[in-house]
């Protein structure tokens, strides 16, 4: 049954759109998706590989950039820029790569966050060619329902899914989780250990760098200040794979599913809403004291607790 698990989900997803939802439900359930691709992305790099990023606004806003330039200085269609992304990403993370990936640990960690800001700030001065804080909006919207919408992110969703299955089952995976546990052990082995981190780093920009572009085409309007951000999108999709769990398959999902309800029902919240941020940081140290490897990792110790609770009560 679990190993069919991913497959009956997706099925019961390609039947939403037919439920008959409101278009602010809808809405929910395509970001619920969105934050699950972009919190997988994160998952090979941070949770599989060992190589924690704070910096994933740079591969997010890059790719969001990538299809509103296309379409603000080309002509042609933002959803381009889905292809697109893929040359740009890869250039873009080999070159992070070759800057960062030398270093380790907190050193790697405040490399990227650097890099995530650079990028802001270069969006922001580049006036002639990202319309600075302007922003680039798509005039016309290719669909103004939001169902085409759903399929192409649960499409995406499902497609990173089985790339990091693949992936983390095949010998490349054994070499990340290796990579994670020991570098040193690692390179003593022989692996290429700079090499492989800079296939994982691919992998993981690439990914989240498509997240960016459906999110241009899906919104219709960037800025710096919404694609680059360090809290709303570098720091958010790091909580999203701790709170659900890293280097585990559905663990990026159910956190996405938490913190993106959790979000739209704090911030409905009168006089709690602007506070979110401070919200969720206190959620996250709970999270890391009672649950170090996440929901999808200690769903067993969850399940004792609702057990223990049950009895008492009884």
């Amino acid at each position: 049954m679990k190993k069919y698990l991913p497959l009956i989900i997706f099925t019961v997803l390609l039947a939403v759109p037919f439920i008959g939802f409101s278009t602010y439900i809808m809405h929910i359930l395509i970001l619920v998706l969105m934050w699950s691709v972009i919190g997988m992305a994160w998952n090979i790099l941070g949770g599989y590989t060992g190589q924690v990023s704070f910096g994933h606004a740079a591969f997010f806003g890059v790719g969001a950039y990538t299809a509103g330039i296309l379409y603000q200085h080309l002509g042609i269609s933002a959803w381009w820029g889905l292809p697109a992304s893929i040359v740009v990403l890869t250039a873009l993370s080999l070159v992070i790569g070759y800057i960062c990936l030398r270093l380790r640990g907190a050193y790697f960690a405040l490399a990227t966050l650097a890099l995530g800001e650079i990028c802001r700030v270069t969006a922001e001065n580049l006036v002639d060619f990202t319309r600075g804080n302007l922003g680039i909006l798509i005039k016309e919207r290719t669909w103004v329902d939001k169902t085409w919408y759903f399929y192409i992110i649960l499409f995406i969703a499902a497609v990173t899914y089985s790339i990091i299955k693949i992936v983390m089952e095949s010998k490349l995976g054994y070499y990340f989780v290796a990579i994670r546990e020991d570098q040193d052990a690692a390179e003593s082995l022989g692996i290429d250990t700079t090499f492989y981190k800079t296939i994982s780093l691919c992998l993981s920009g690439i990914l989240t760098g498509t997240a960016g572009a459906f999110y241009m085409n899906y919104m219709g309007y960037i800025d710096p200040g919404v694609v680059f951000p360090l809290y709303d999108i570098s720091i958010v999709t790091v909580m999203v794979v701790m709170v659900g769990g890293a280097a585990t398959y559905g663990g990026p999902v159910i956190g996405a599913v938490i913190m993106v309800f959790l979000a739209e029902v704090i911030r409905s919240l009168p006089h709690i809403g602007a506070a979110h941020q401070t919200i969720f940081g206190i959620i996250l140290i709970f999270i890391i004291m009672f649950l170090p490897n996440g929901i999808a990792g200690d769903y067993l110790k969850l399940f004792k607790i609702f057990r223990k609770h049950n009895r008492a009560s009884s």
